[in-house]
């Protein structure tokens, strides 16, 4: 079977490194591109950390640098109580020895599904600016892509306000254009990231199978752990962006359903995912339920894979 071509659009980011380390490892993906995005971290240190990501796990994937703020509000401040002040947790920034491509994340999107009708999965795993962007740059695109998996949302709860998850939240009206355009989206939202859960034991597991690439996600997650510990009072992370490049290899541990959605970009509301009644907007596929353990189960046993 022919491996899955895939973009994965990110802000490292502690998960998003679990998510691309999985995405590299899985023979059923082939990751054809790295592009970025503010968010957890500046674009800057989400670029520097993509770069070093892809040269850790040995990959020669382009590197694109996107936007640096939302498409209309003023940016957010990033997470660093979350993921660190430079992406890792503790850990102390390193510098790849690439650079990235000329293009922008959004021309470099366009290009690969111009190039590519029908193969590229875009998953964005960070705030939706550079899909909305290339959306403005040709929306043909919409037409031409295989399908958008995100992480992002929820229809039942938020995690940086009451209502909003933190990467509709860091720009809302980008997400609304992506819910808005004519095109396969996959939503894996909190509604089933908040049950999958990992901790330190699962993390030494990687790493002993894996010292490269498990050893640098154990490391990575110490700091991680314990913001977790601080919110839920147990030192357990969950798995947000992992879910989603696990949902495009196996979207059987899913359960899913079918709604149109927008999110509301204004007032206390902001950032939420609802459901819209708009008659014009085709329906996302809306993750709502779960097989947590096979998830988890699945990524370790794929981290265990690596070197």
């Amino acid at each position: 079977m022919t491996a899955q071509k895939i973009i994965i659009d990110t802000d490292p980011g502690v998960d998003d490194a679990m998510a691309i380390f999985y995405a590299f490892l899985q023979p059923d993906l082939e990751v054809v591109g790295l592009t970025t995005i503010f968010g957890n971290v500046s674009v800057d240190i989400a670029t520097r950390n993509a770069l070093v990501l892809a040269e850790l796990a040995n990959r020669d994937v382009p590197v694109a640098r996107g936007a640096e703020k939302p498409l209309l509000m003023a940016p957010k401040p990033h997470s660093s109580h979350v993921h660190g002040t430079e992406g890792f947790g503790n850990m102390p920034p390193r510098t790849p020895k690439g650079q990235a491509v000329d293009e922008t994340a959004a021309e470099f999107i366009v290009r690969q599904i111009n190039e590519n009708p029908g193969e590229i999965t875009l998953c964005p795993i960070g705030p939706l600016t550079n899909i909305a962007l290339a959306l403005e740059l040709d929306p043909s695109i919409a037409g031409k892509t295989k399908s958008v998996v995100l992480m992002g949302g929820g229809l039942e709860l938020g995690n940086v306000t009451e209502f909003a998850e933190a990467n509709i939240w860091n720009d809302p009206h980008a997400a609304d254009r992506v819910f808005a355009a004519d095109w396969d989206v996959v939503m894996v939202g909190l509604d089933v990231t908040q049950q999958i859960t990992c901790g330190a034991p699962e993390f030494d597991r990687a790493a002993r199978g894996a010292p490269v690439l498990g050893g640098f996600l154990s490391e990575a997650t110490e700091f991680y752990l314990e913001f977790y510990e601080s919110v839920l009072g147990e030192p357990v992370c969950r798995l947000h962006d992992p879910s989603a490049t696990v949902a495009i290899t196996r979207p059987d541990l899913f359960t899913i359903e079918n709604h149109a959605l927008e999110v509301i970009v204004d007032g206390t509301r902001i950032g939420q995912t609802v459901r819209s009644s708009s008659q014009g907007r085709r329906p996302v596929r809306v993750c709502m339920g779960v097989d947590a353990a096979m998830v988890k189960e699945l990524f370790l046993s794929t981290m265990e894979s690596g070197f």
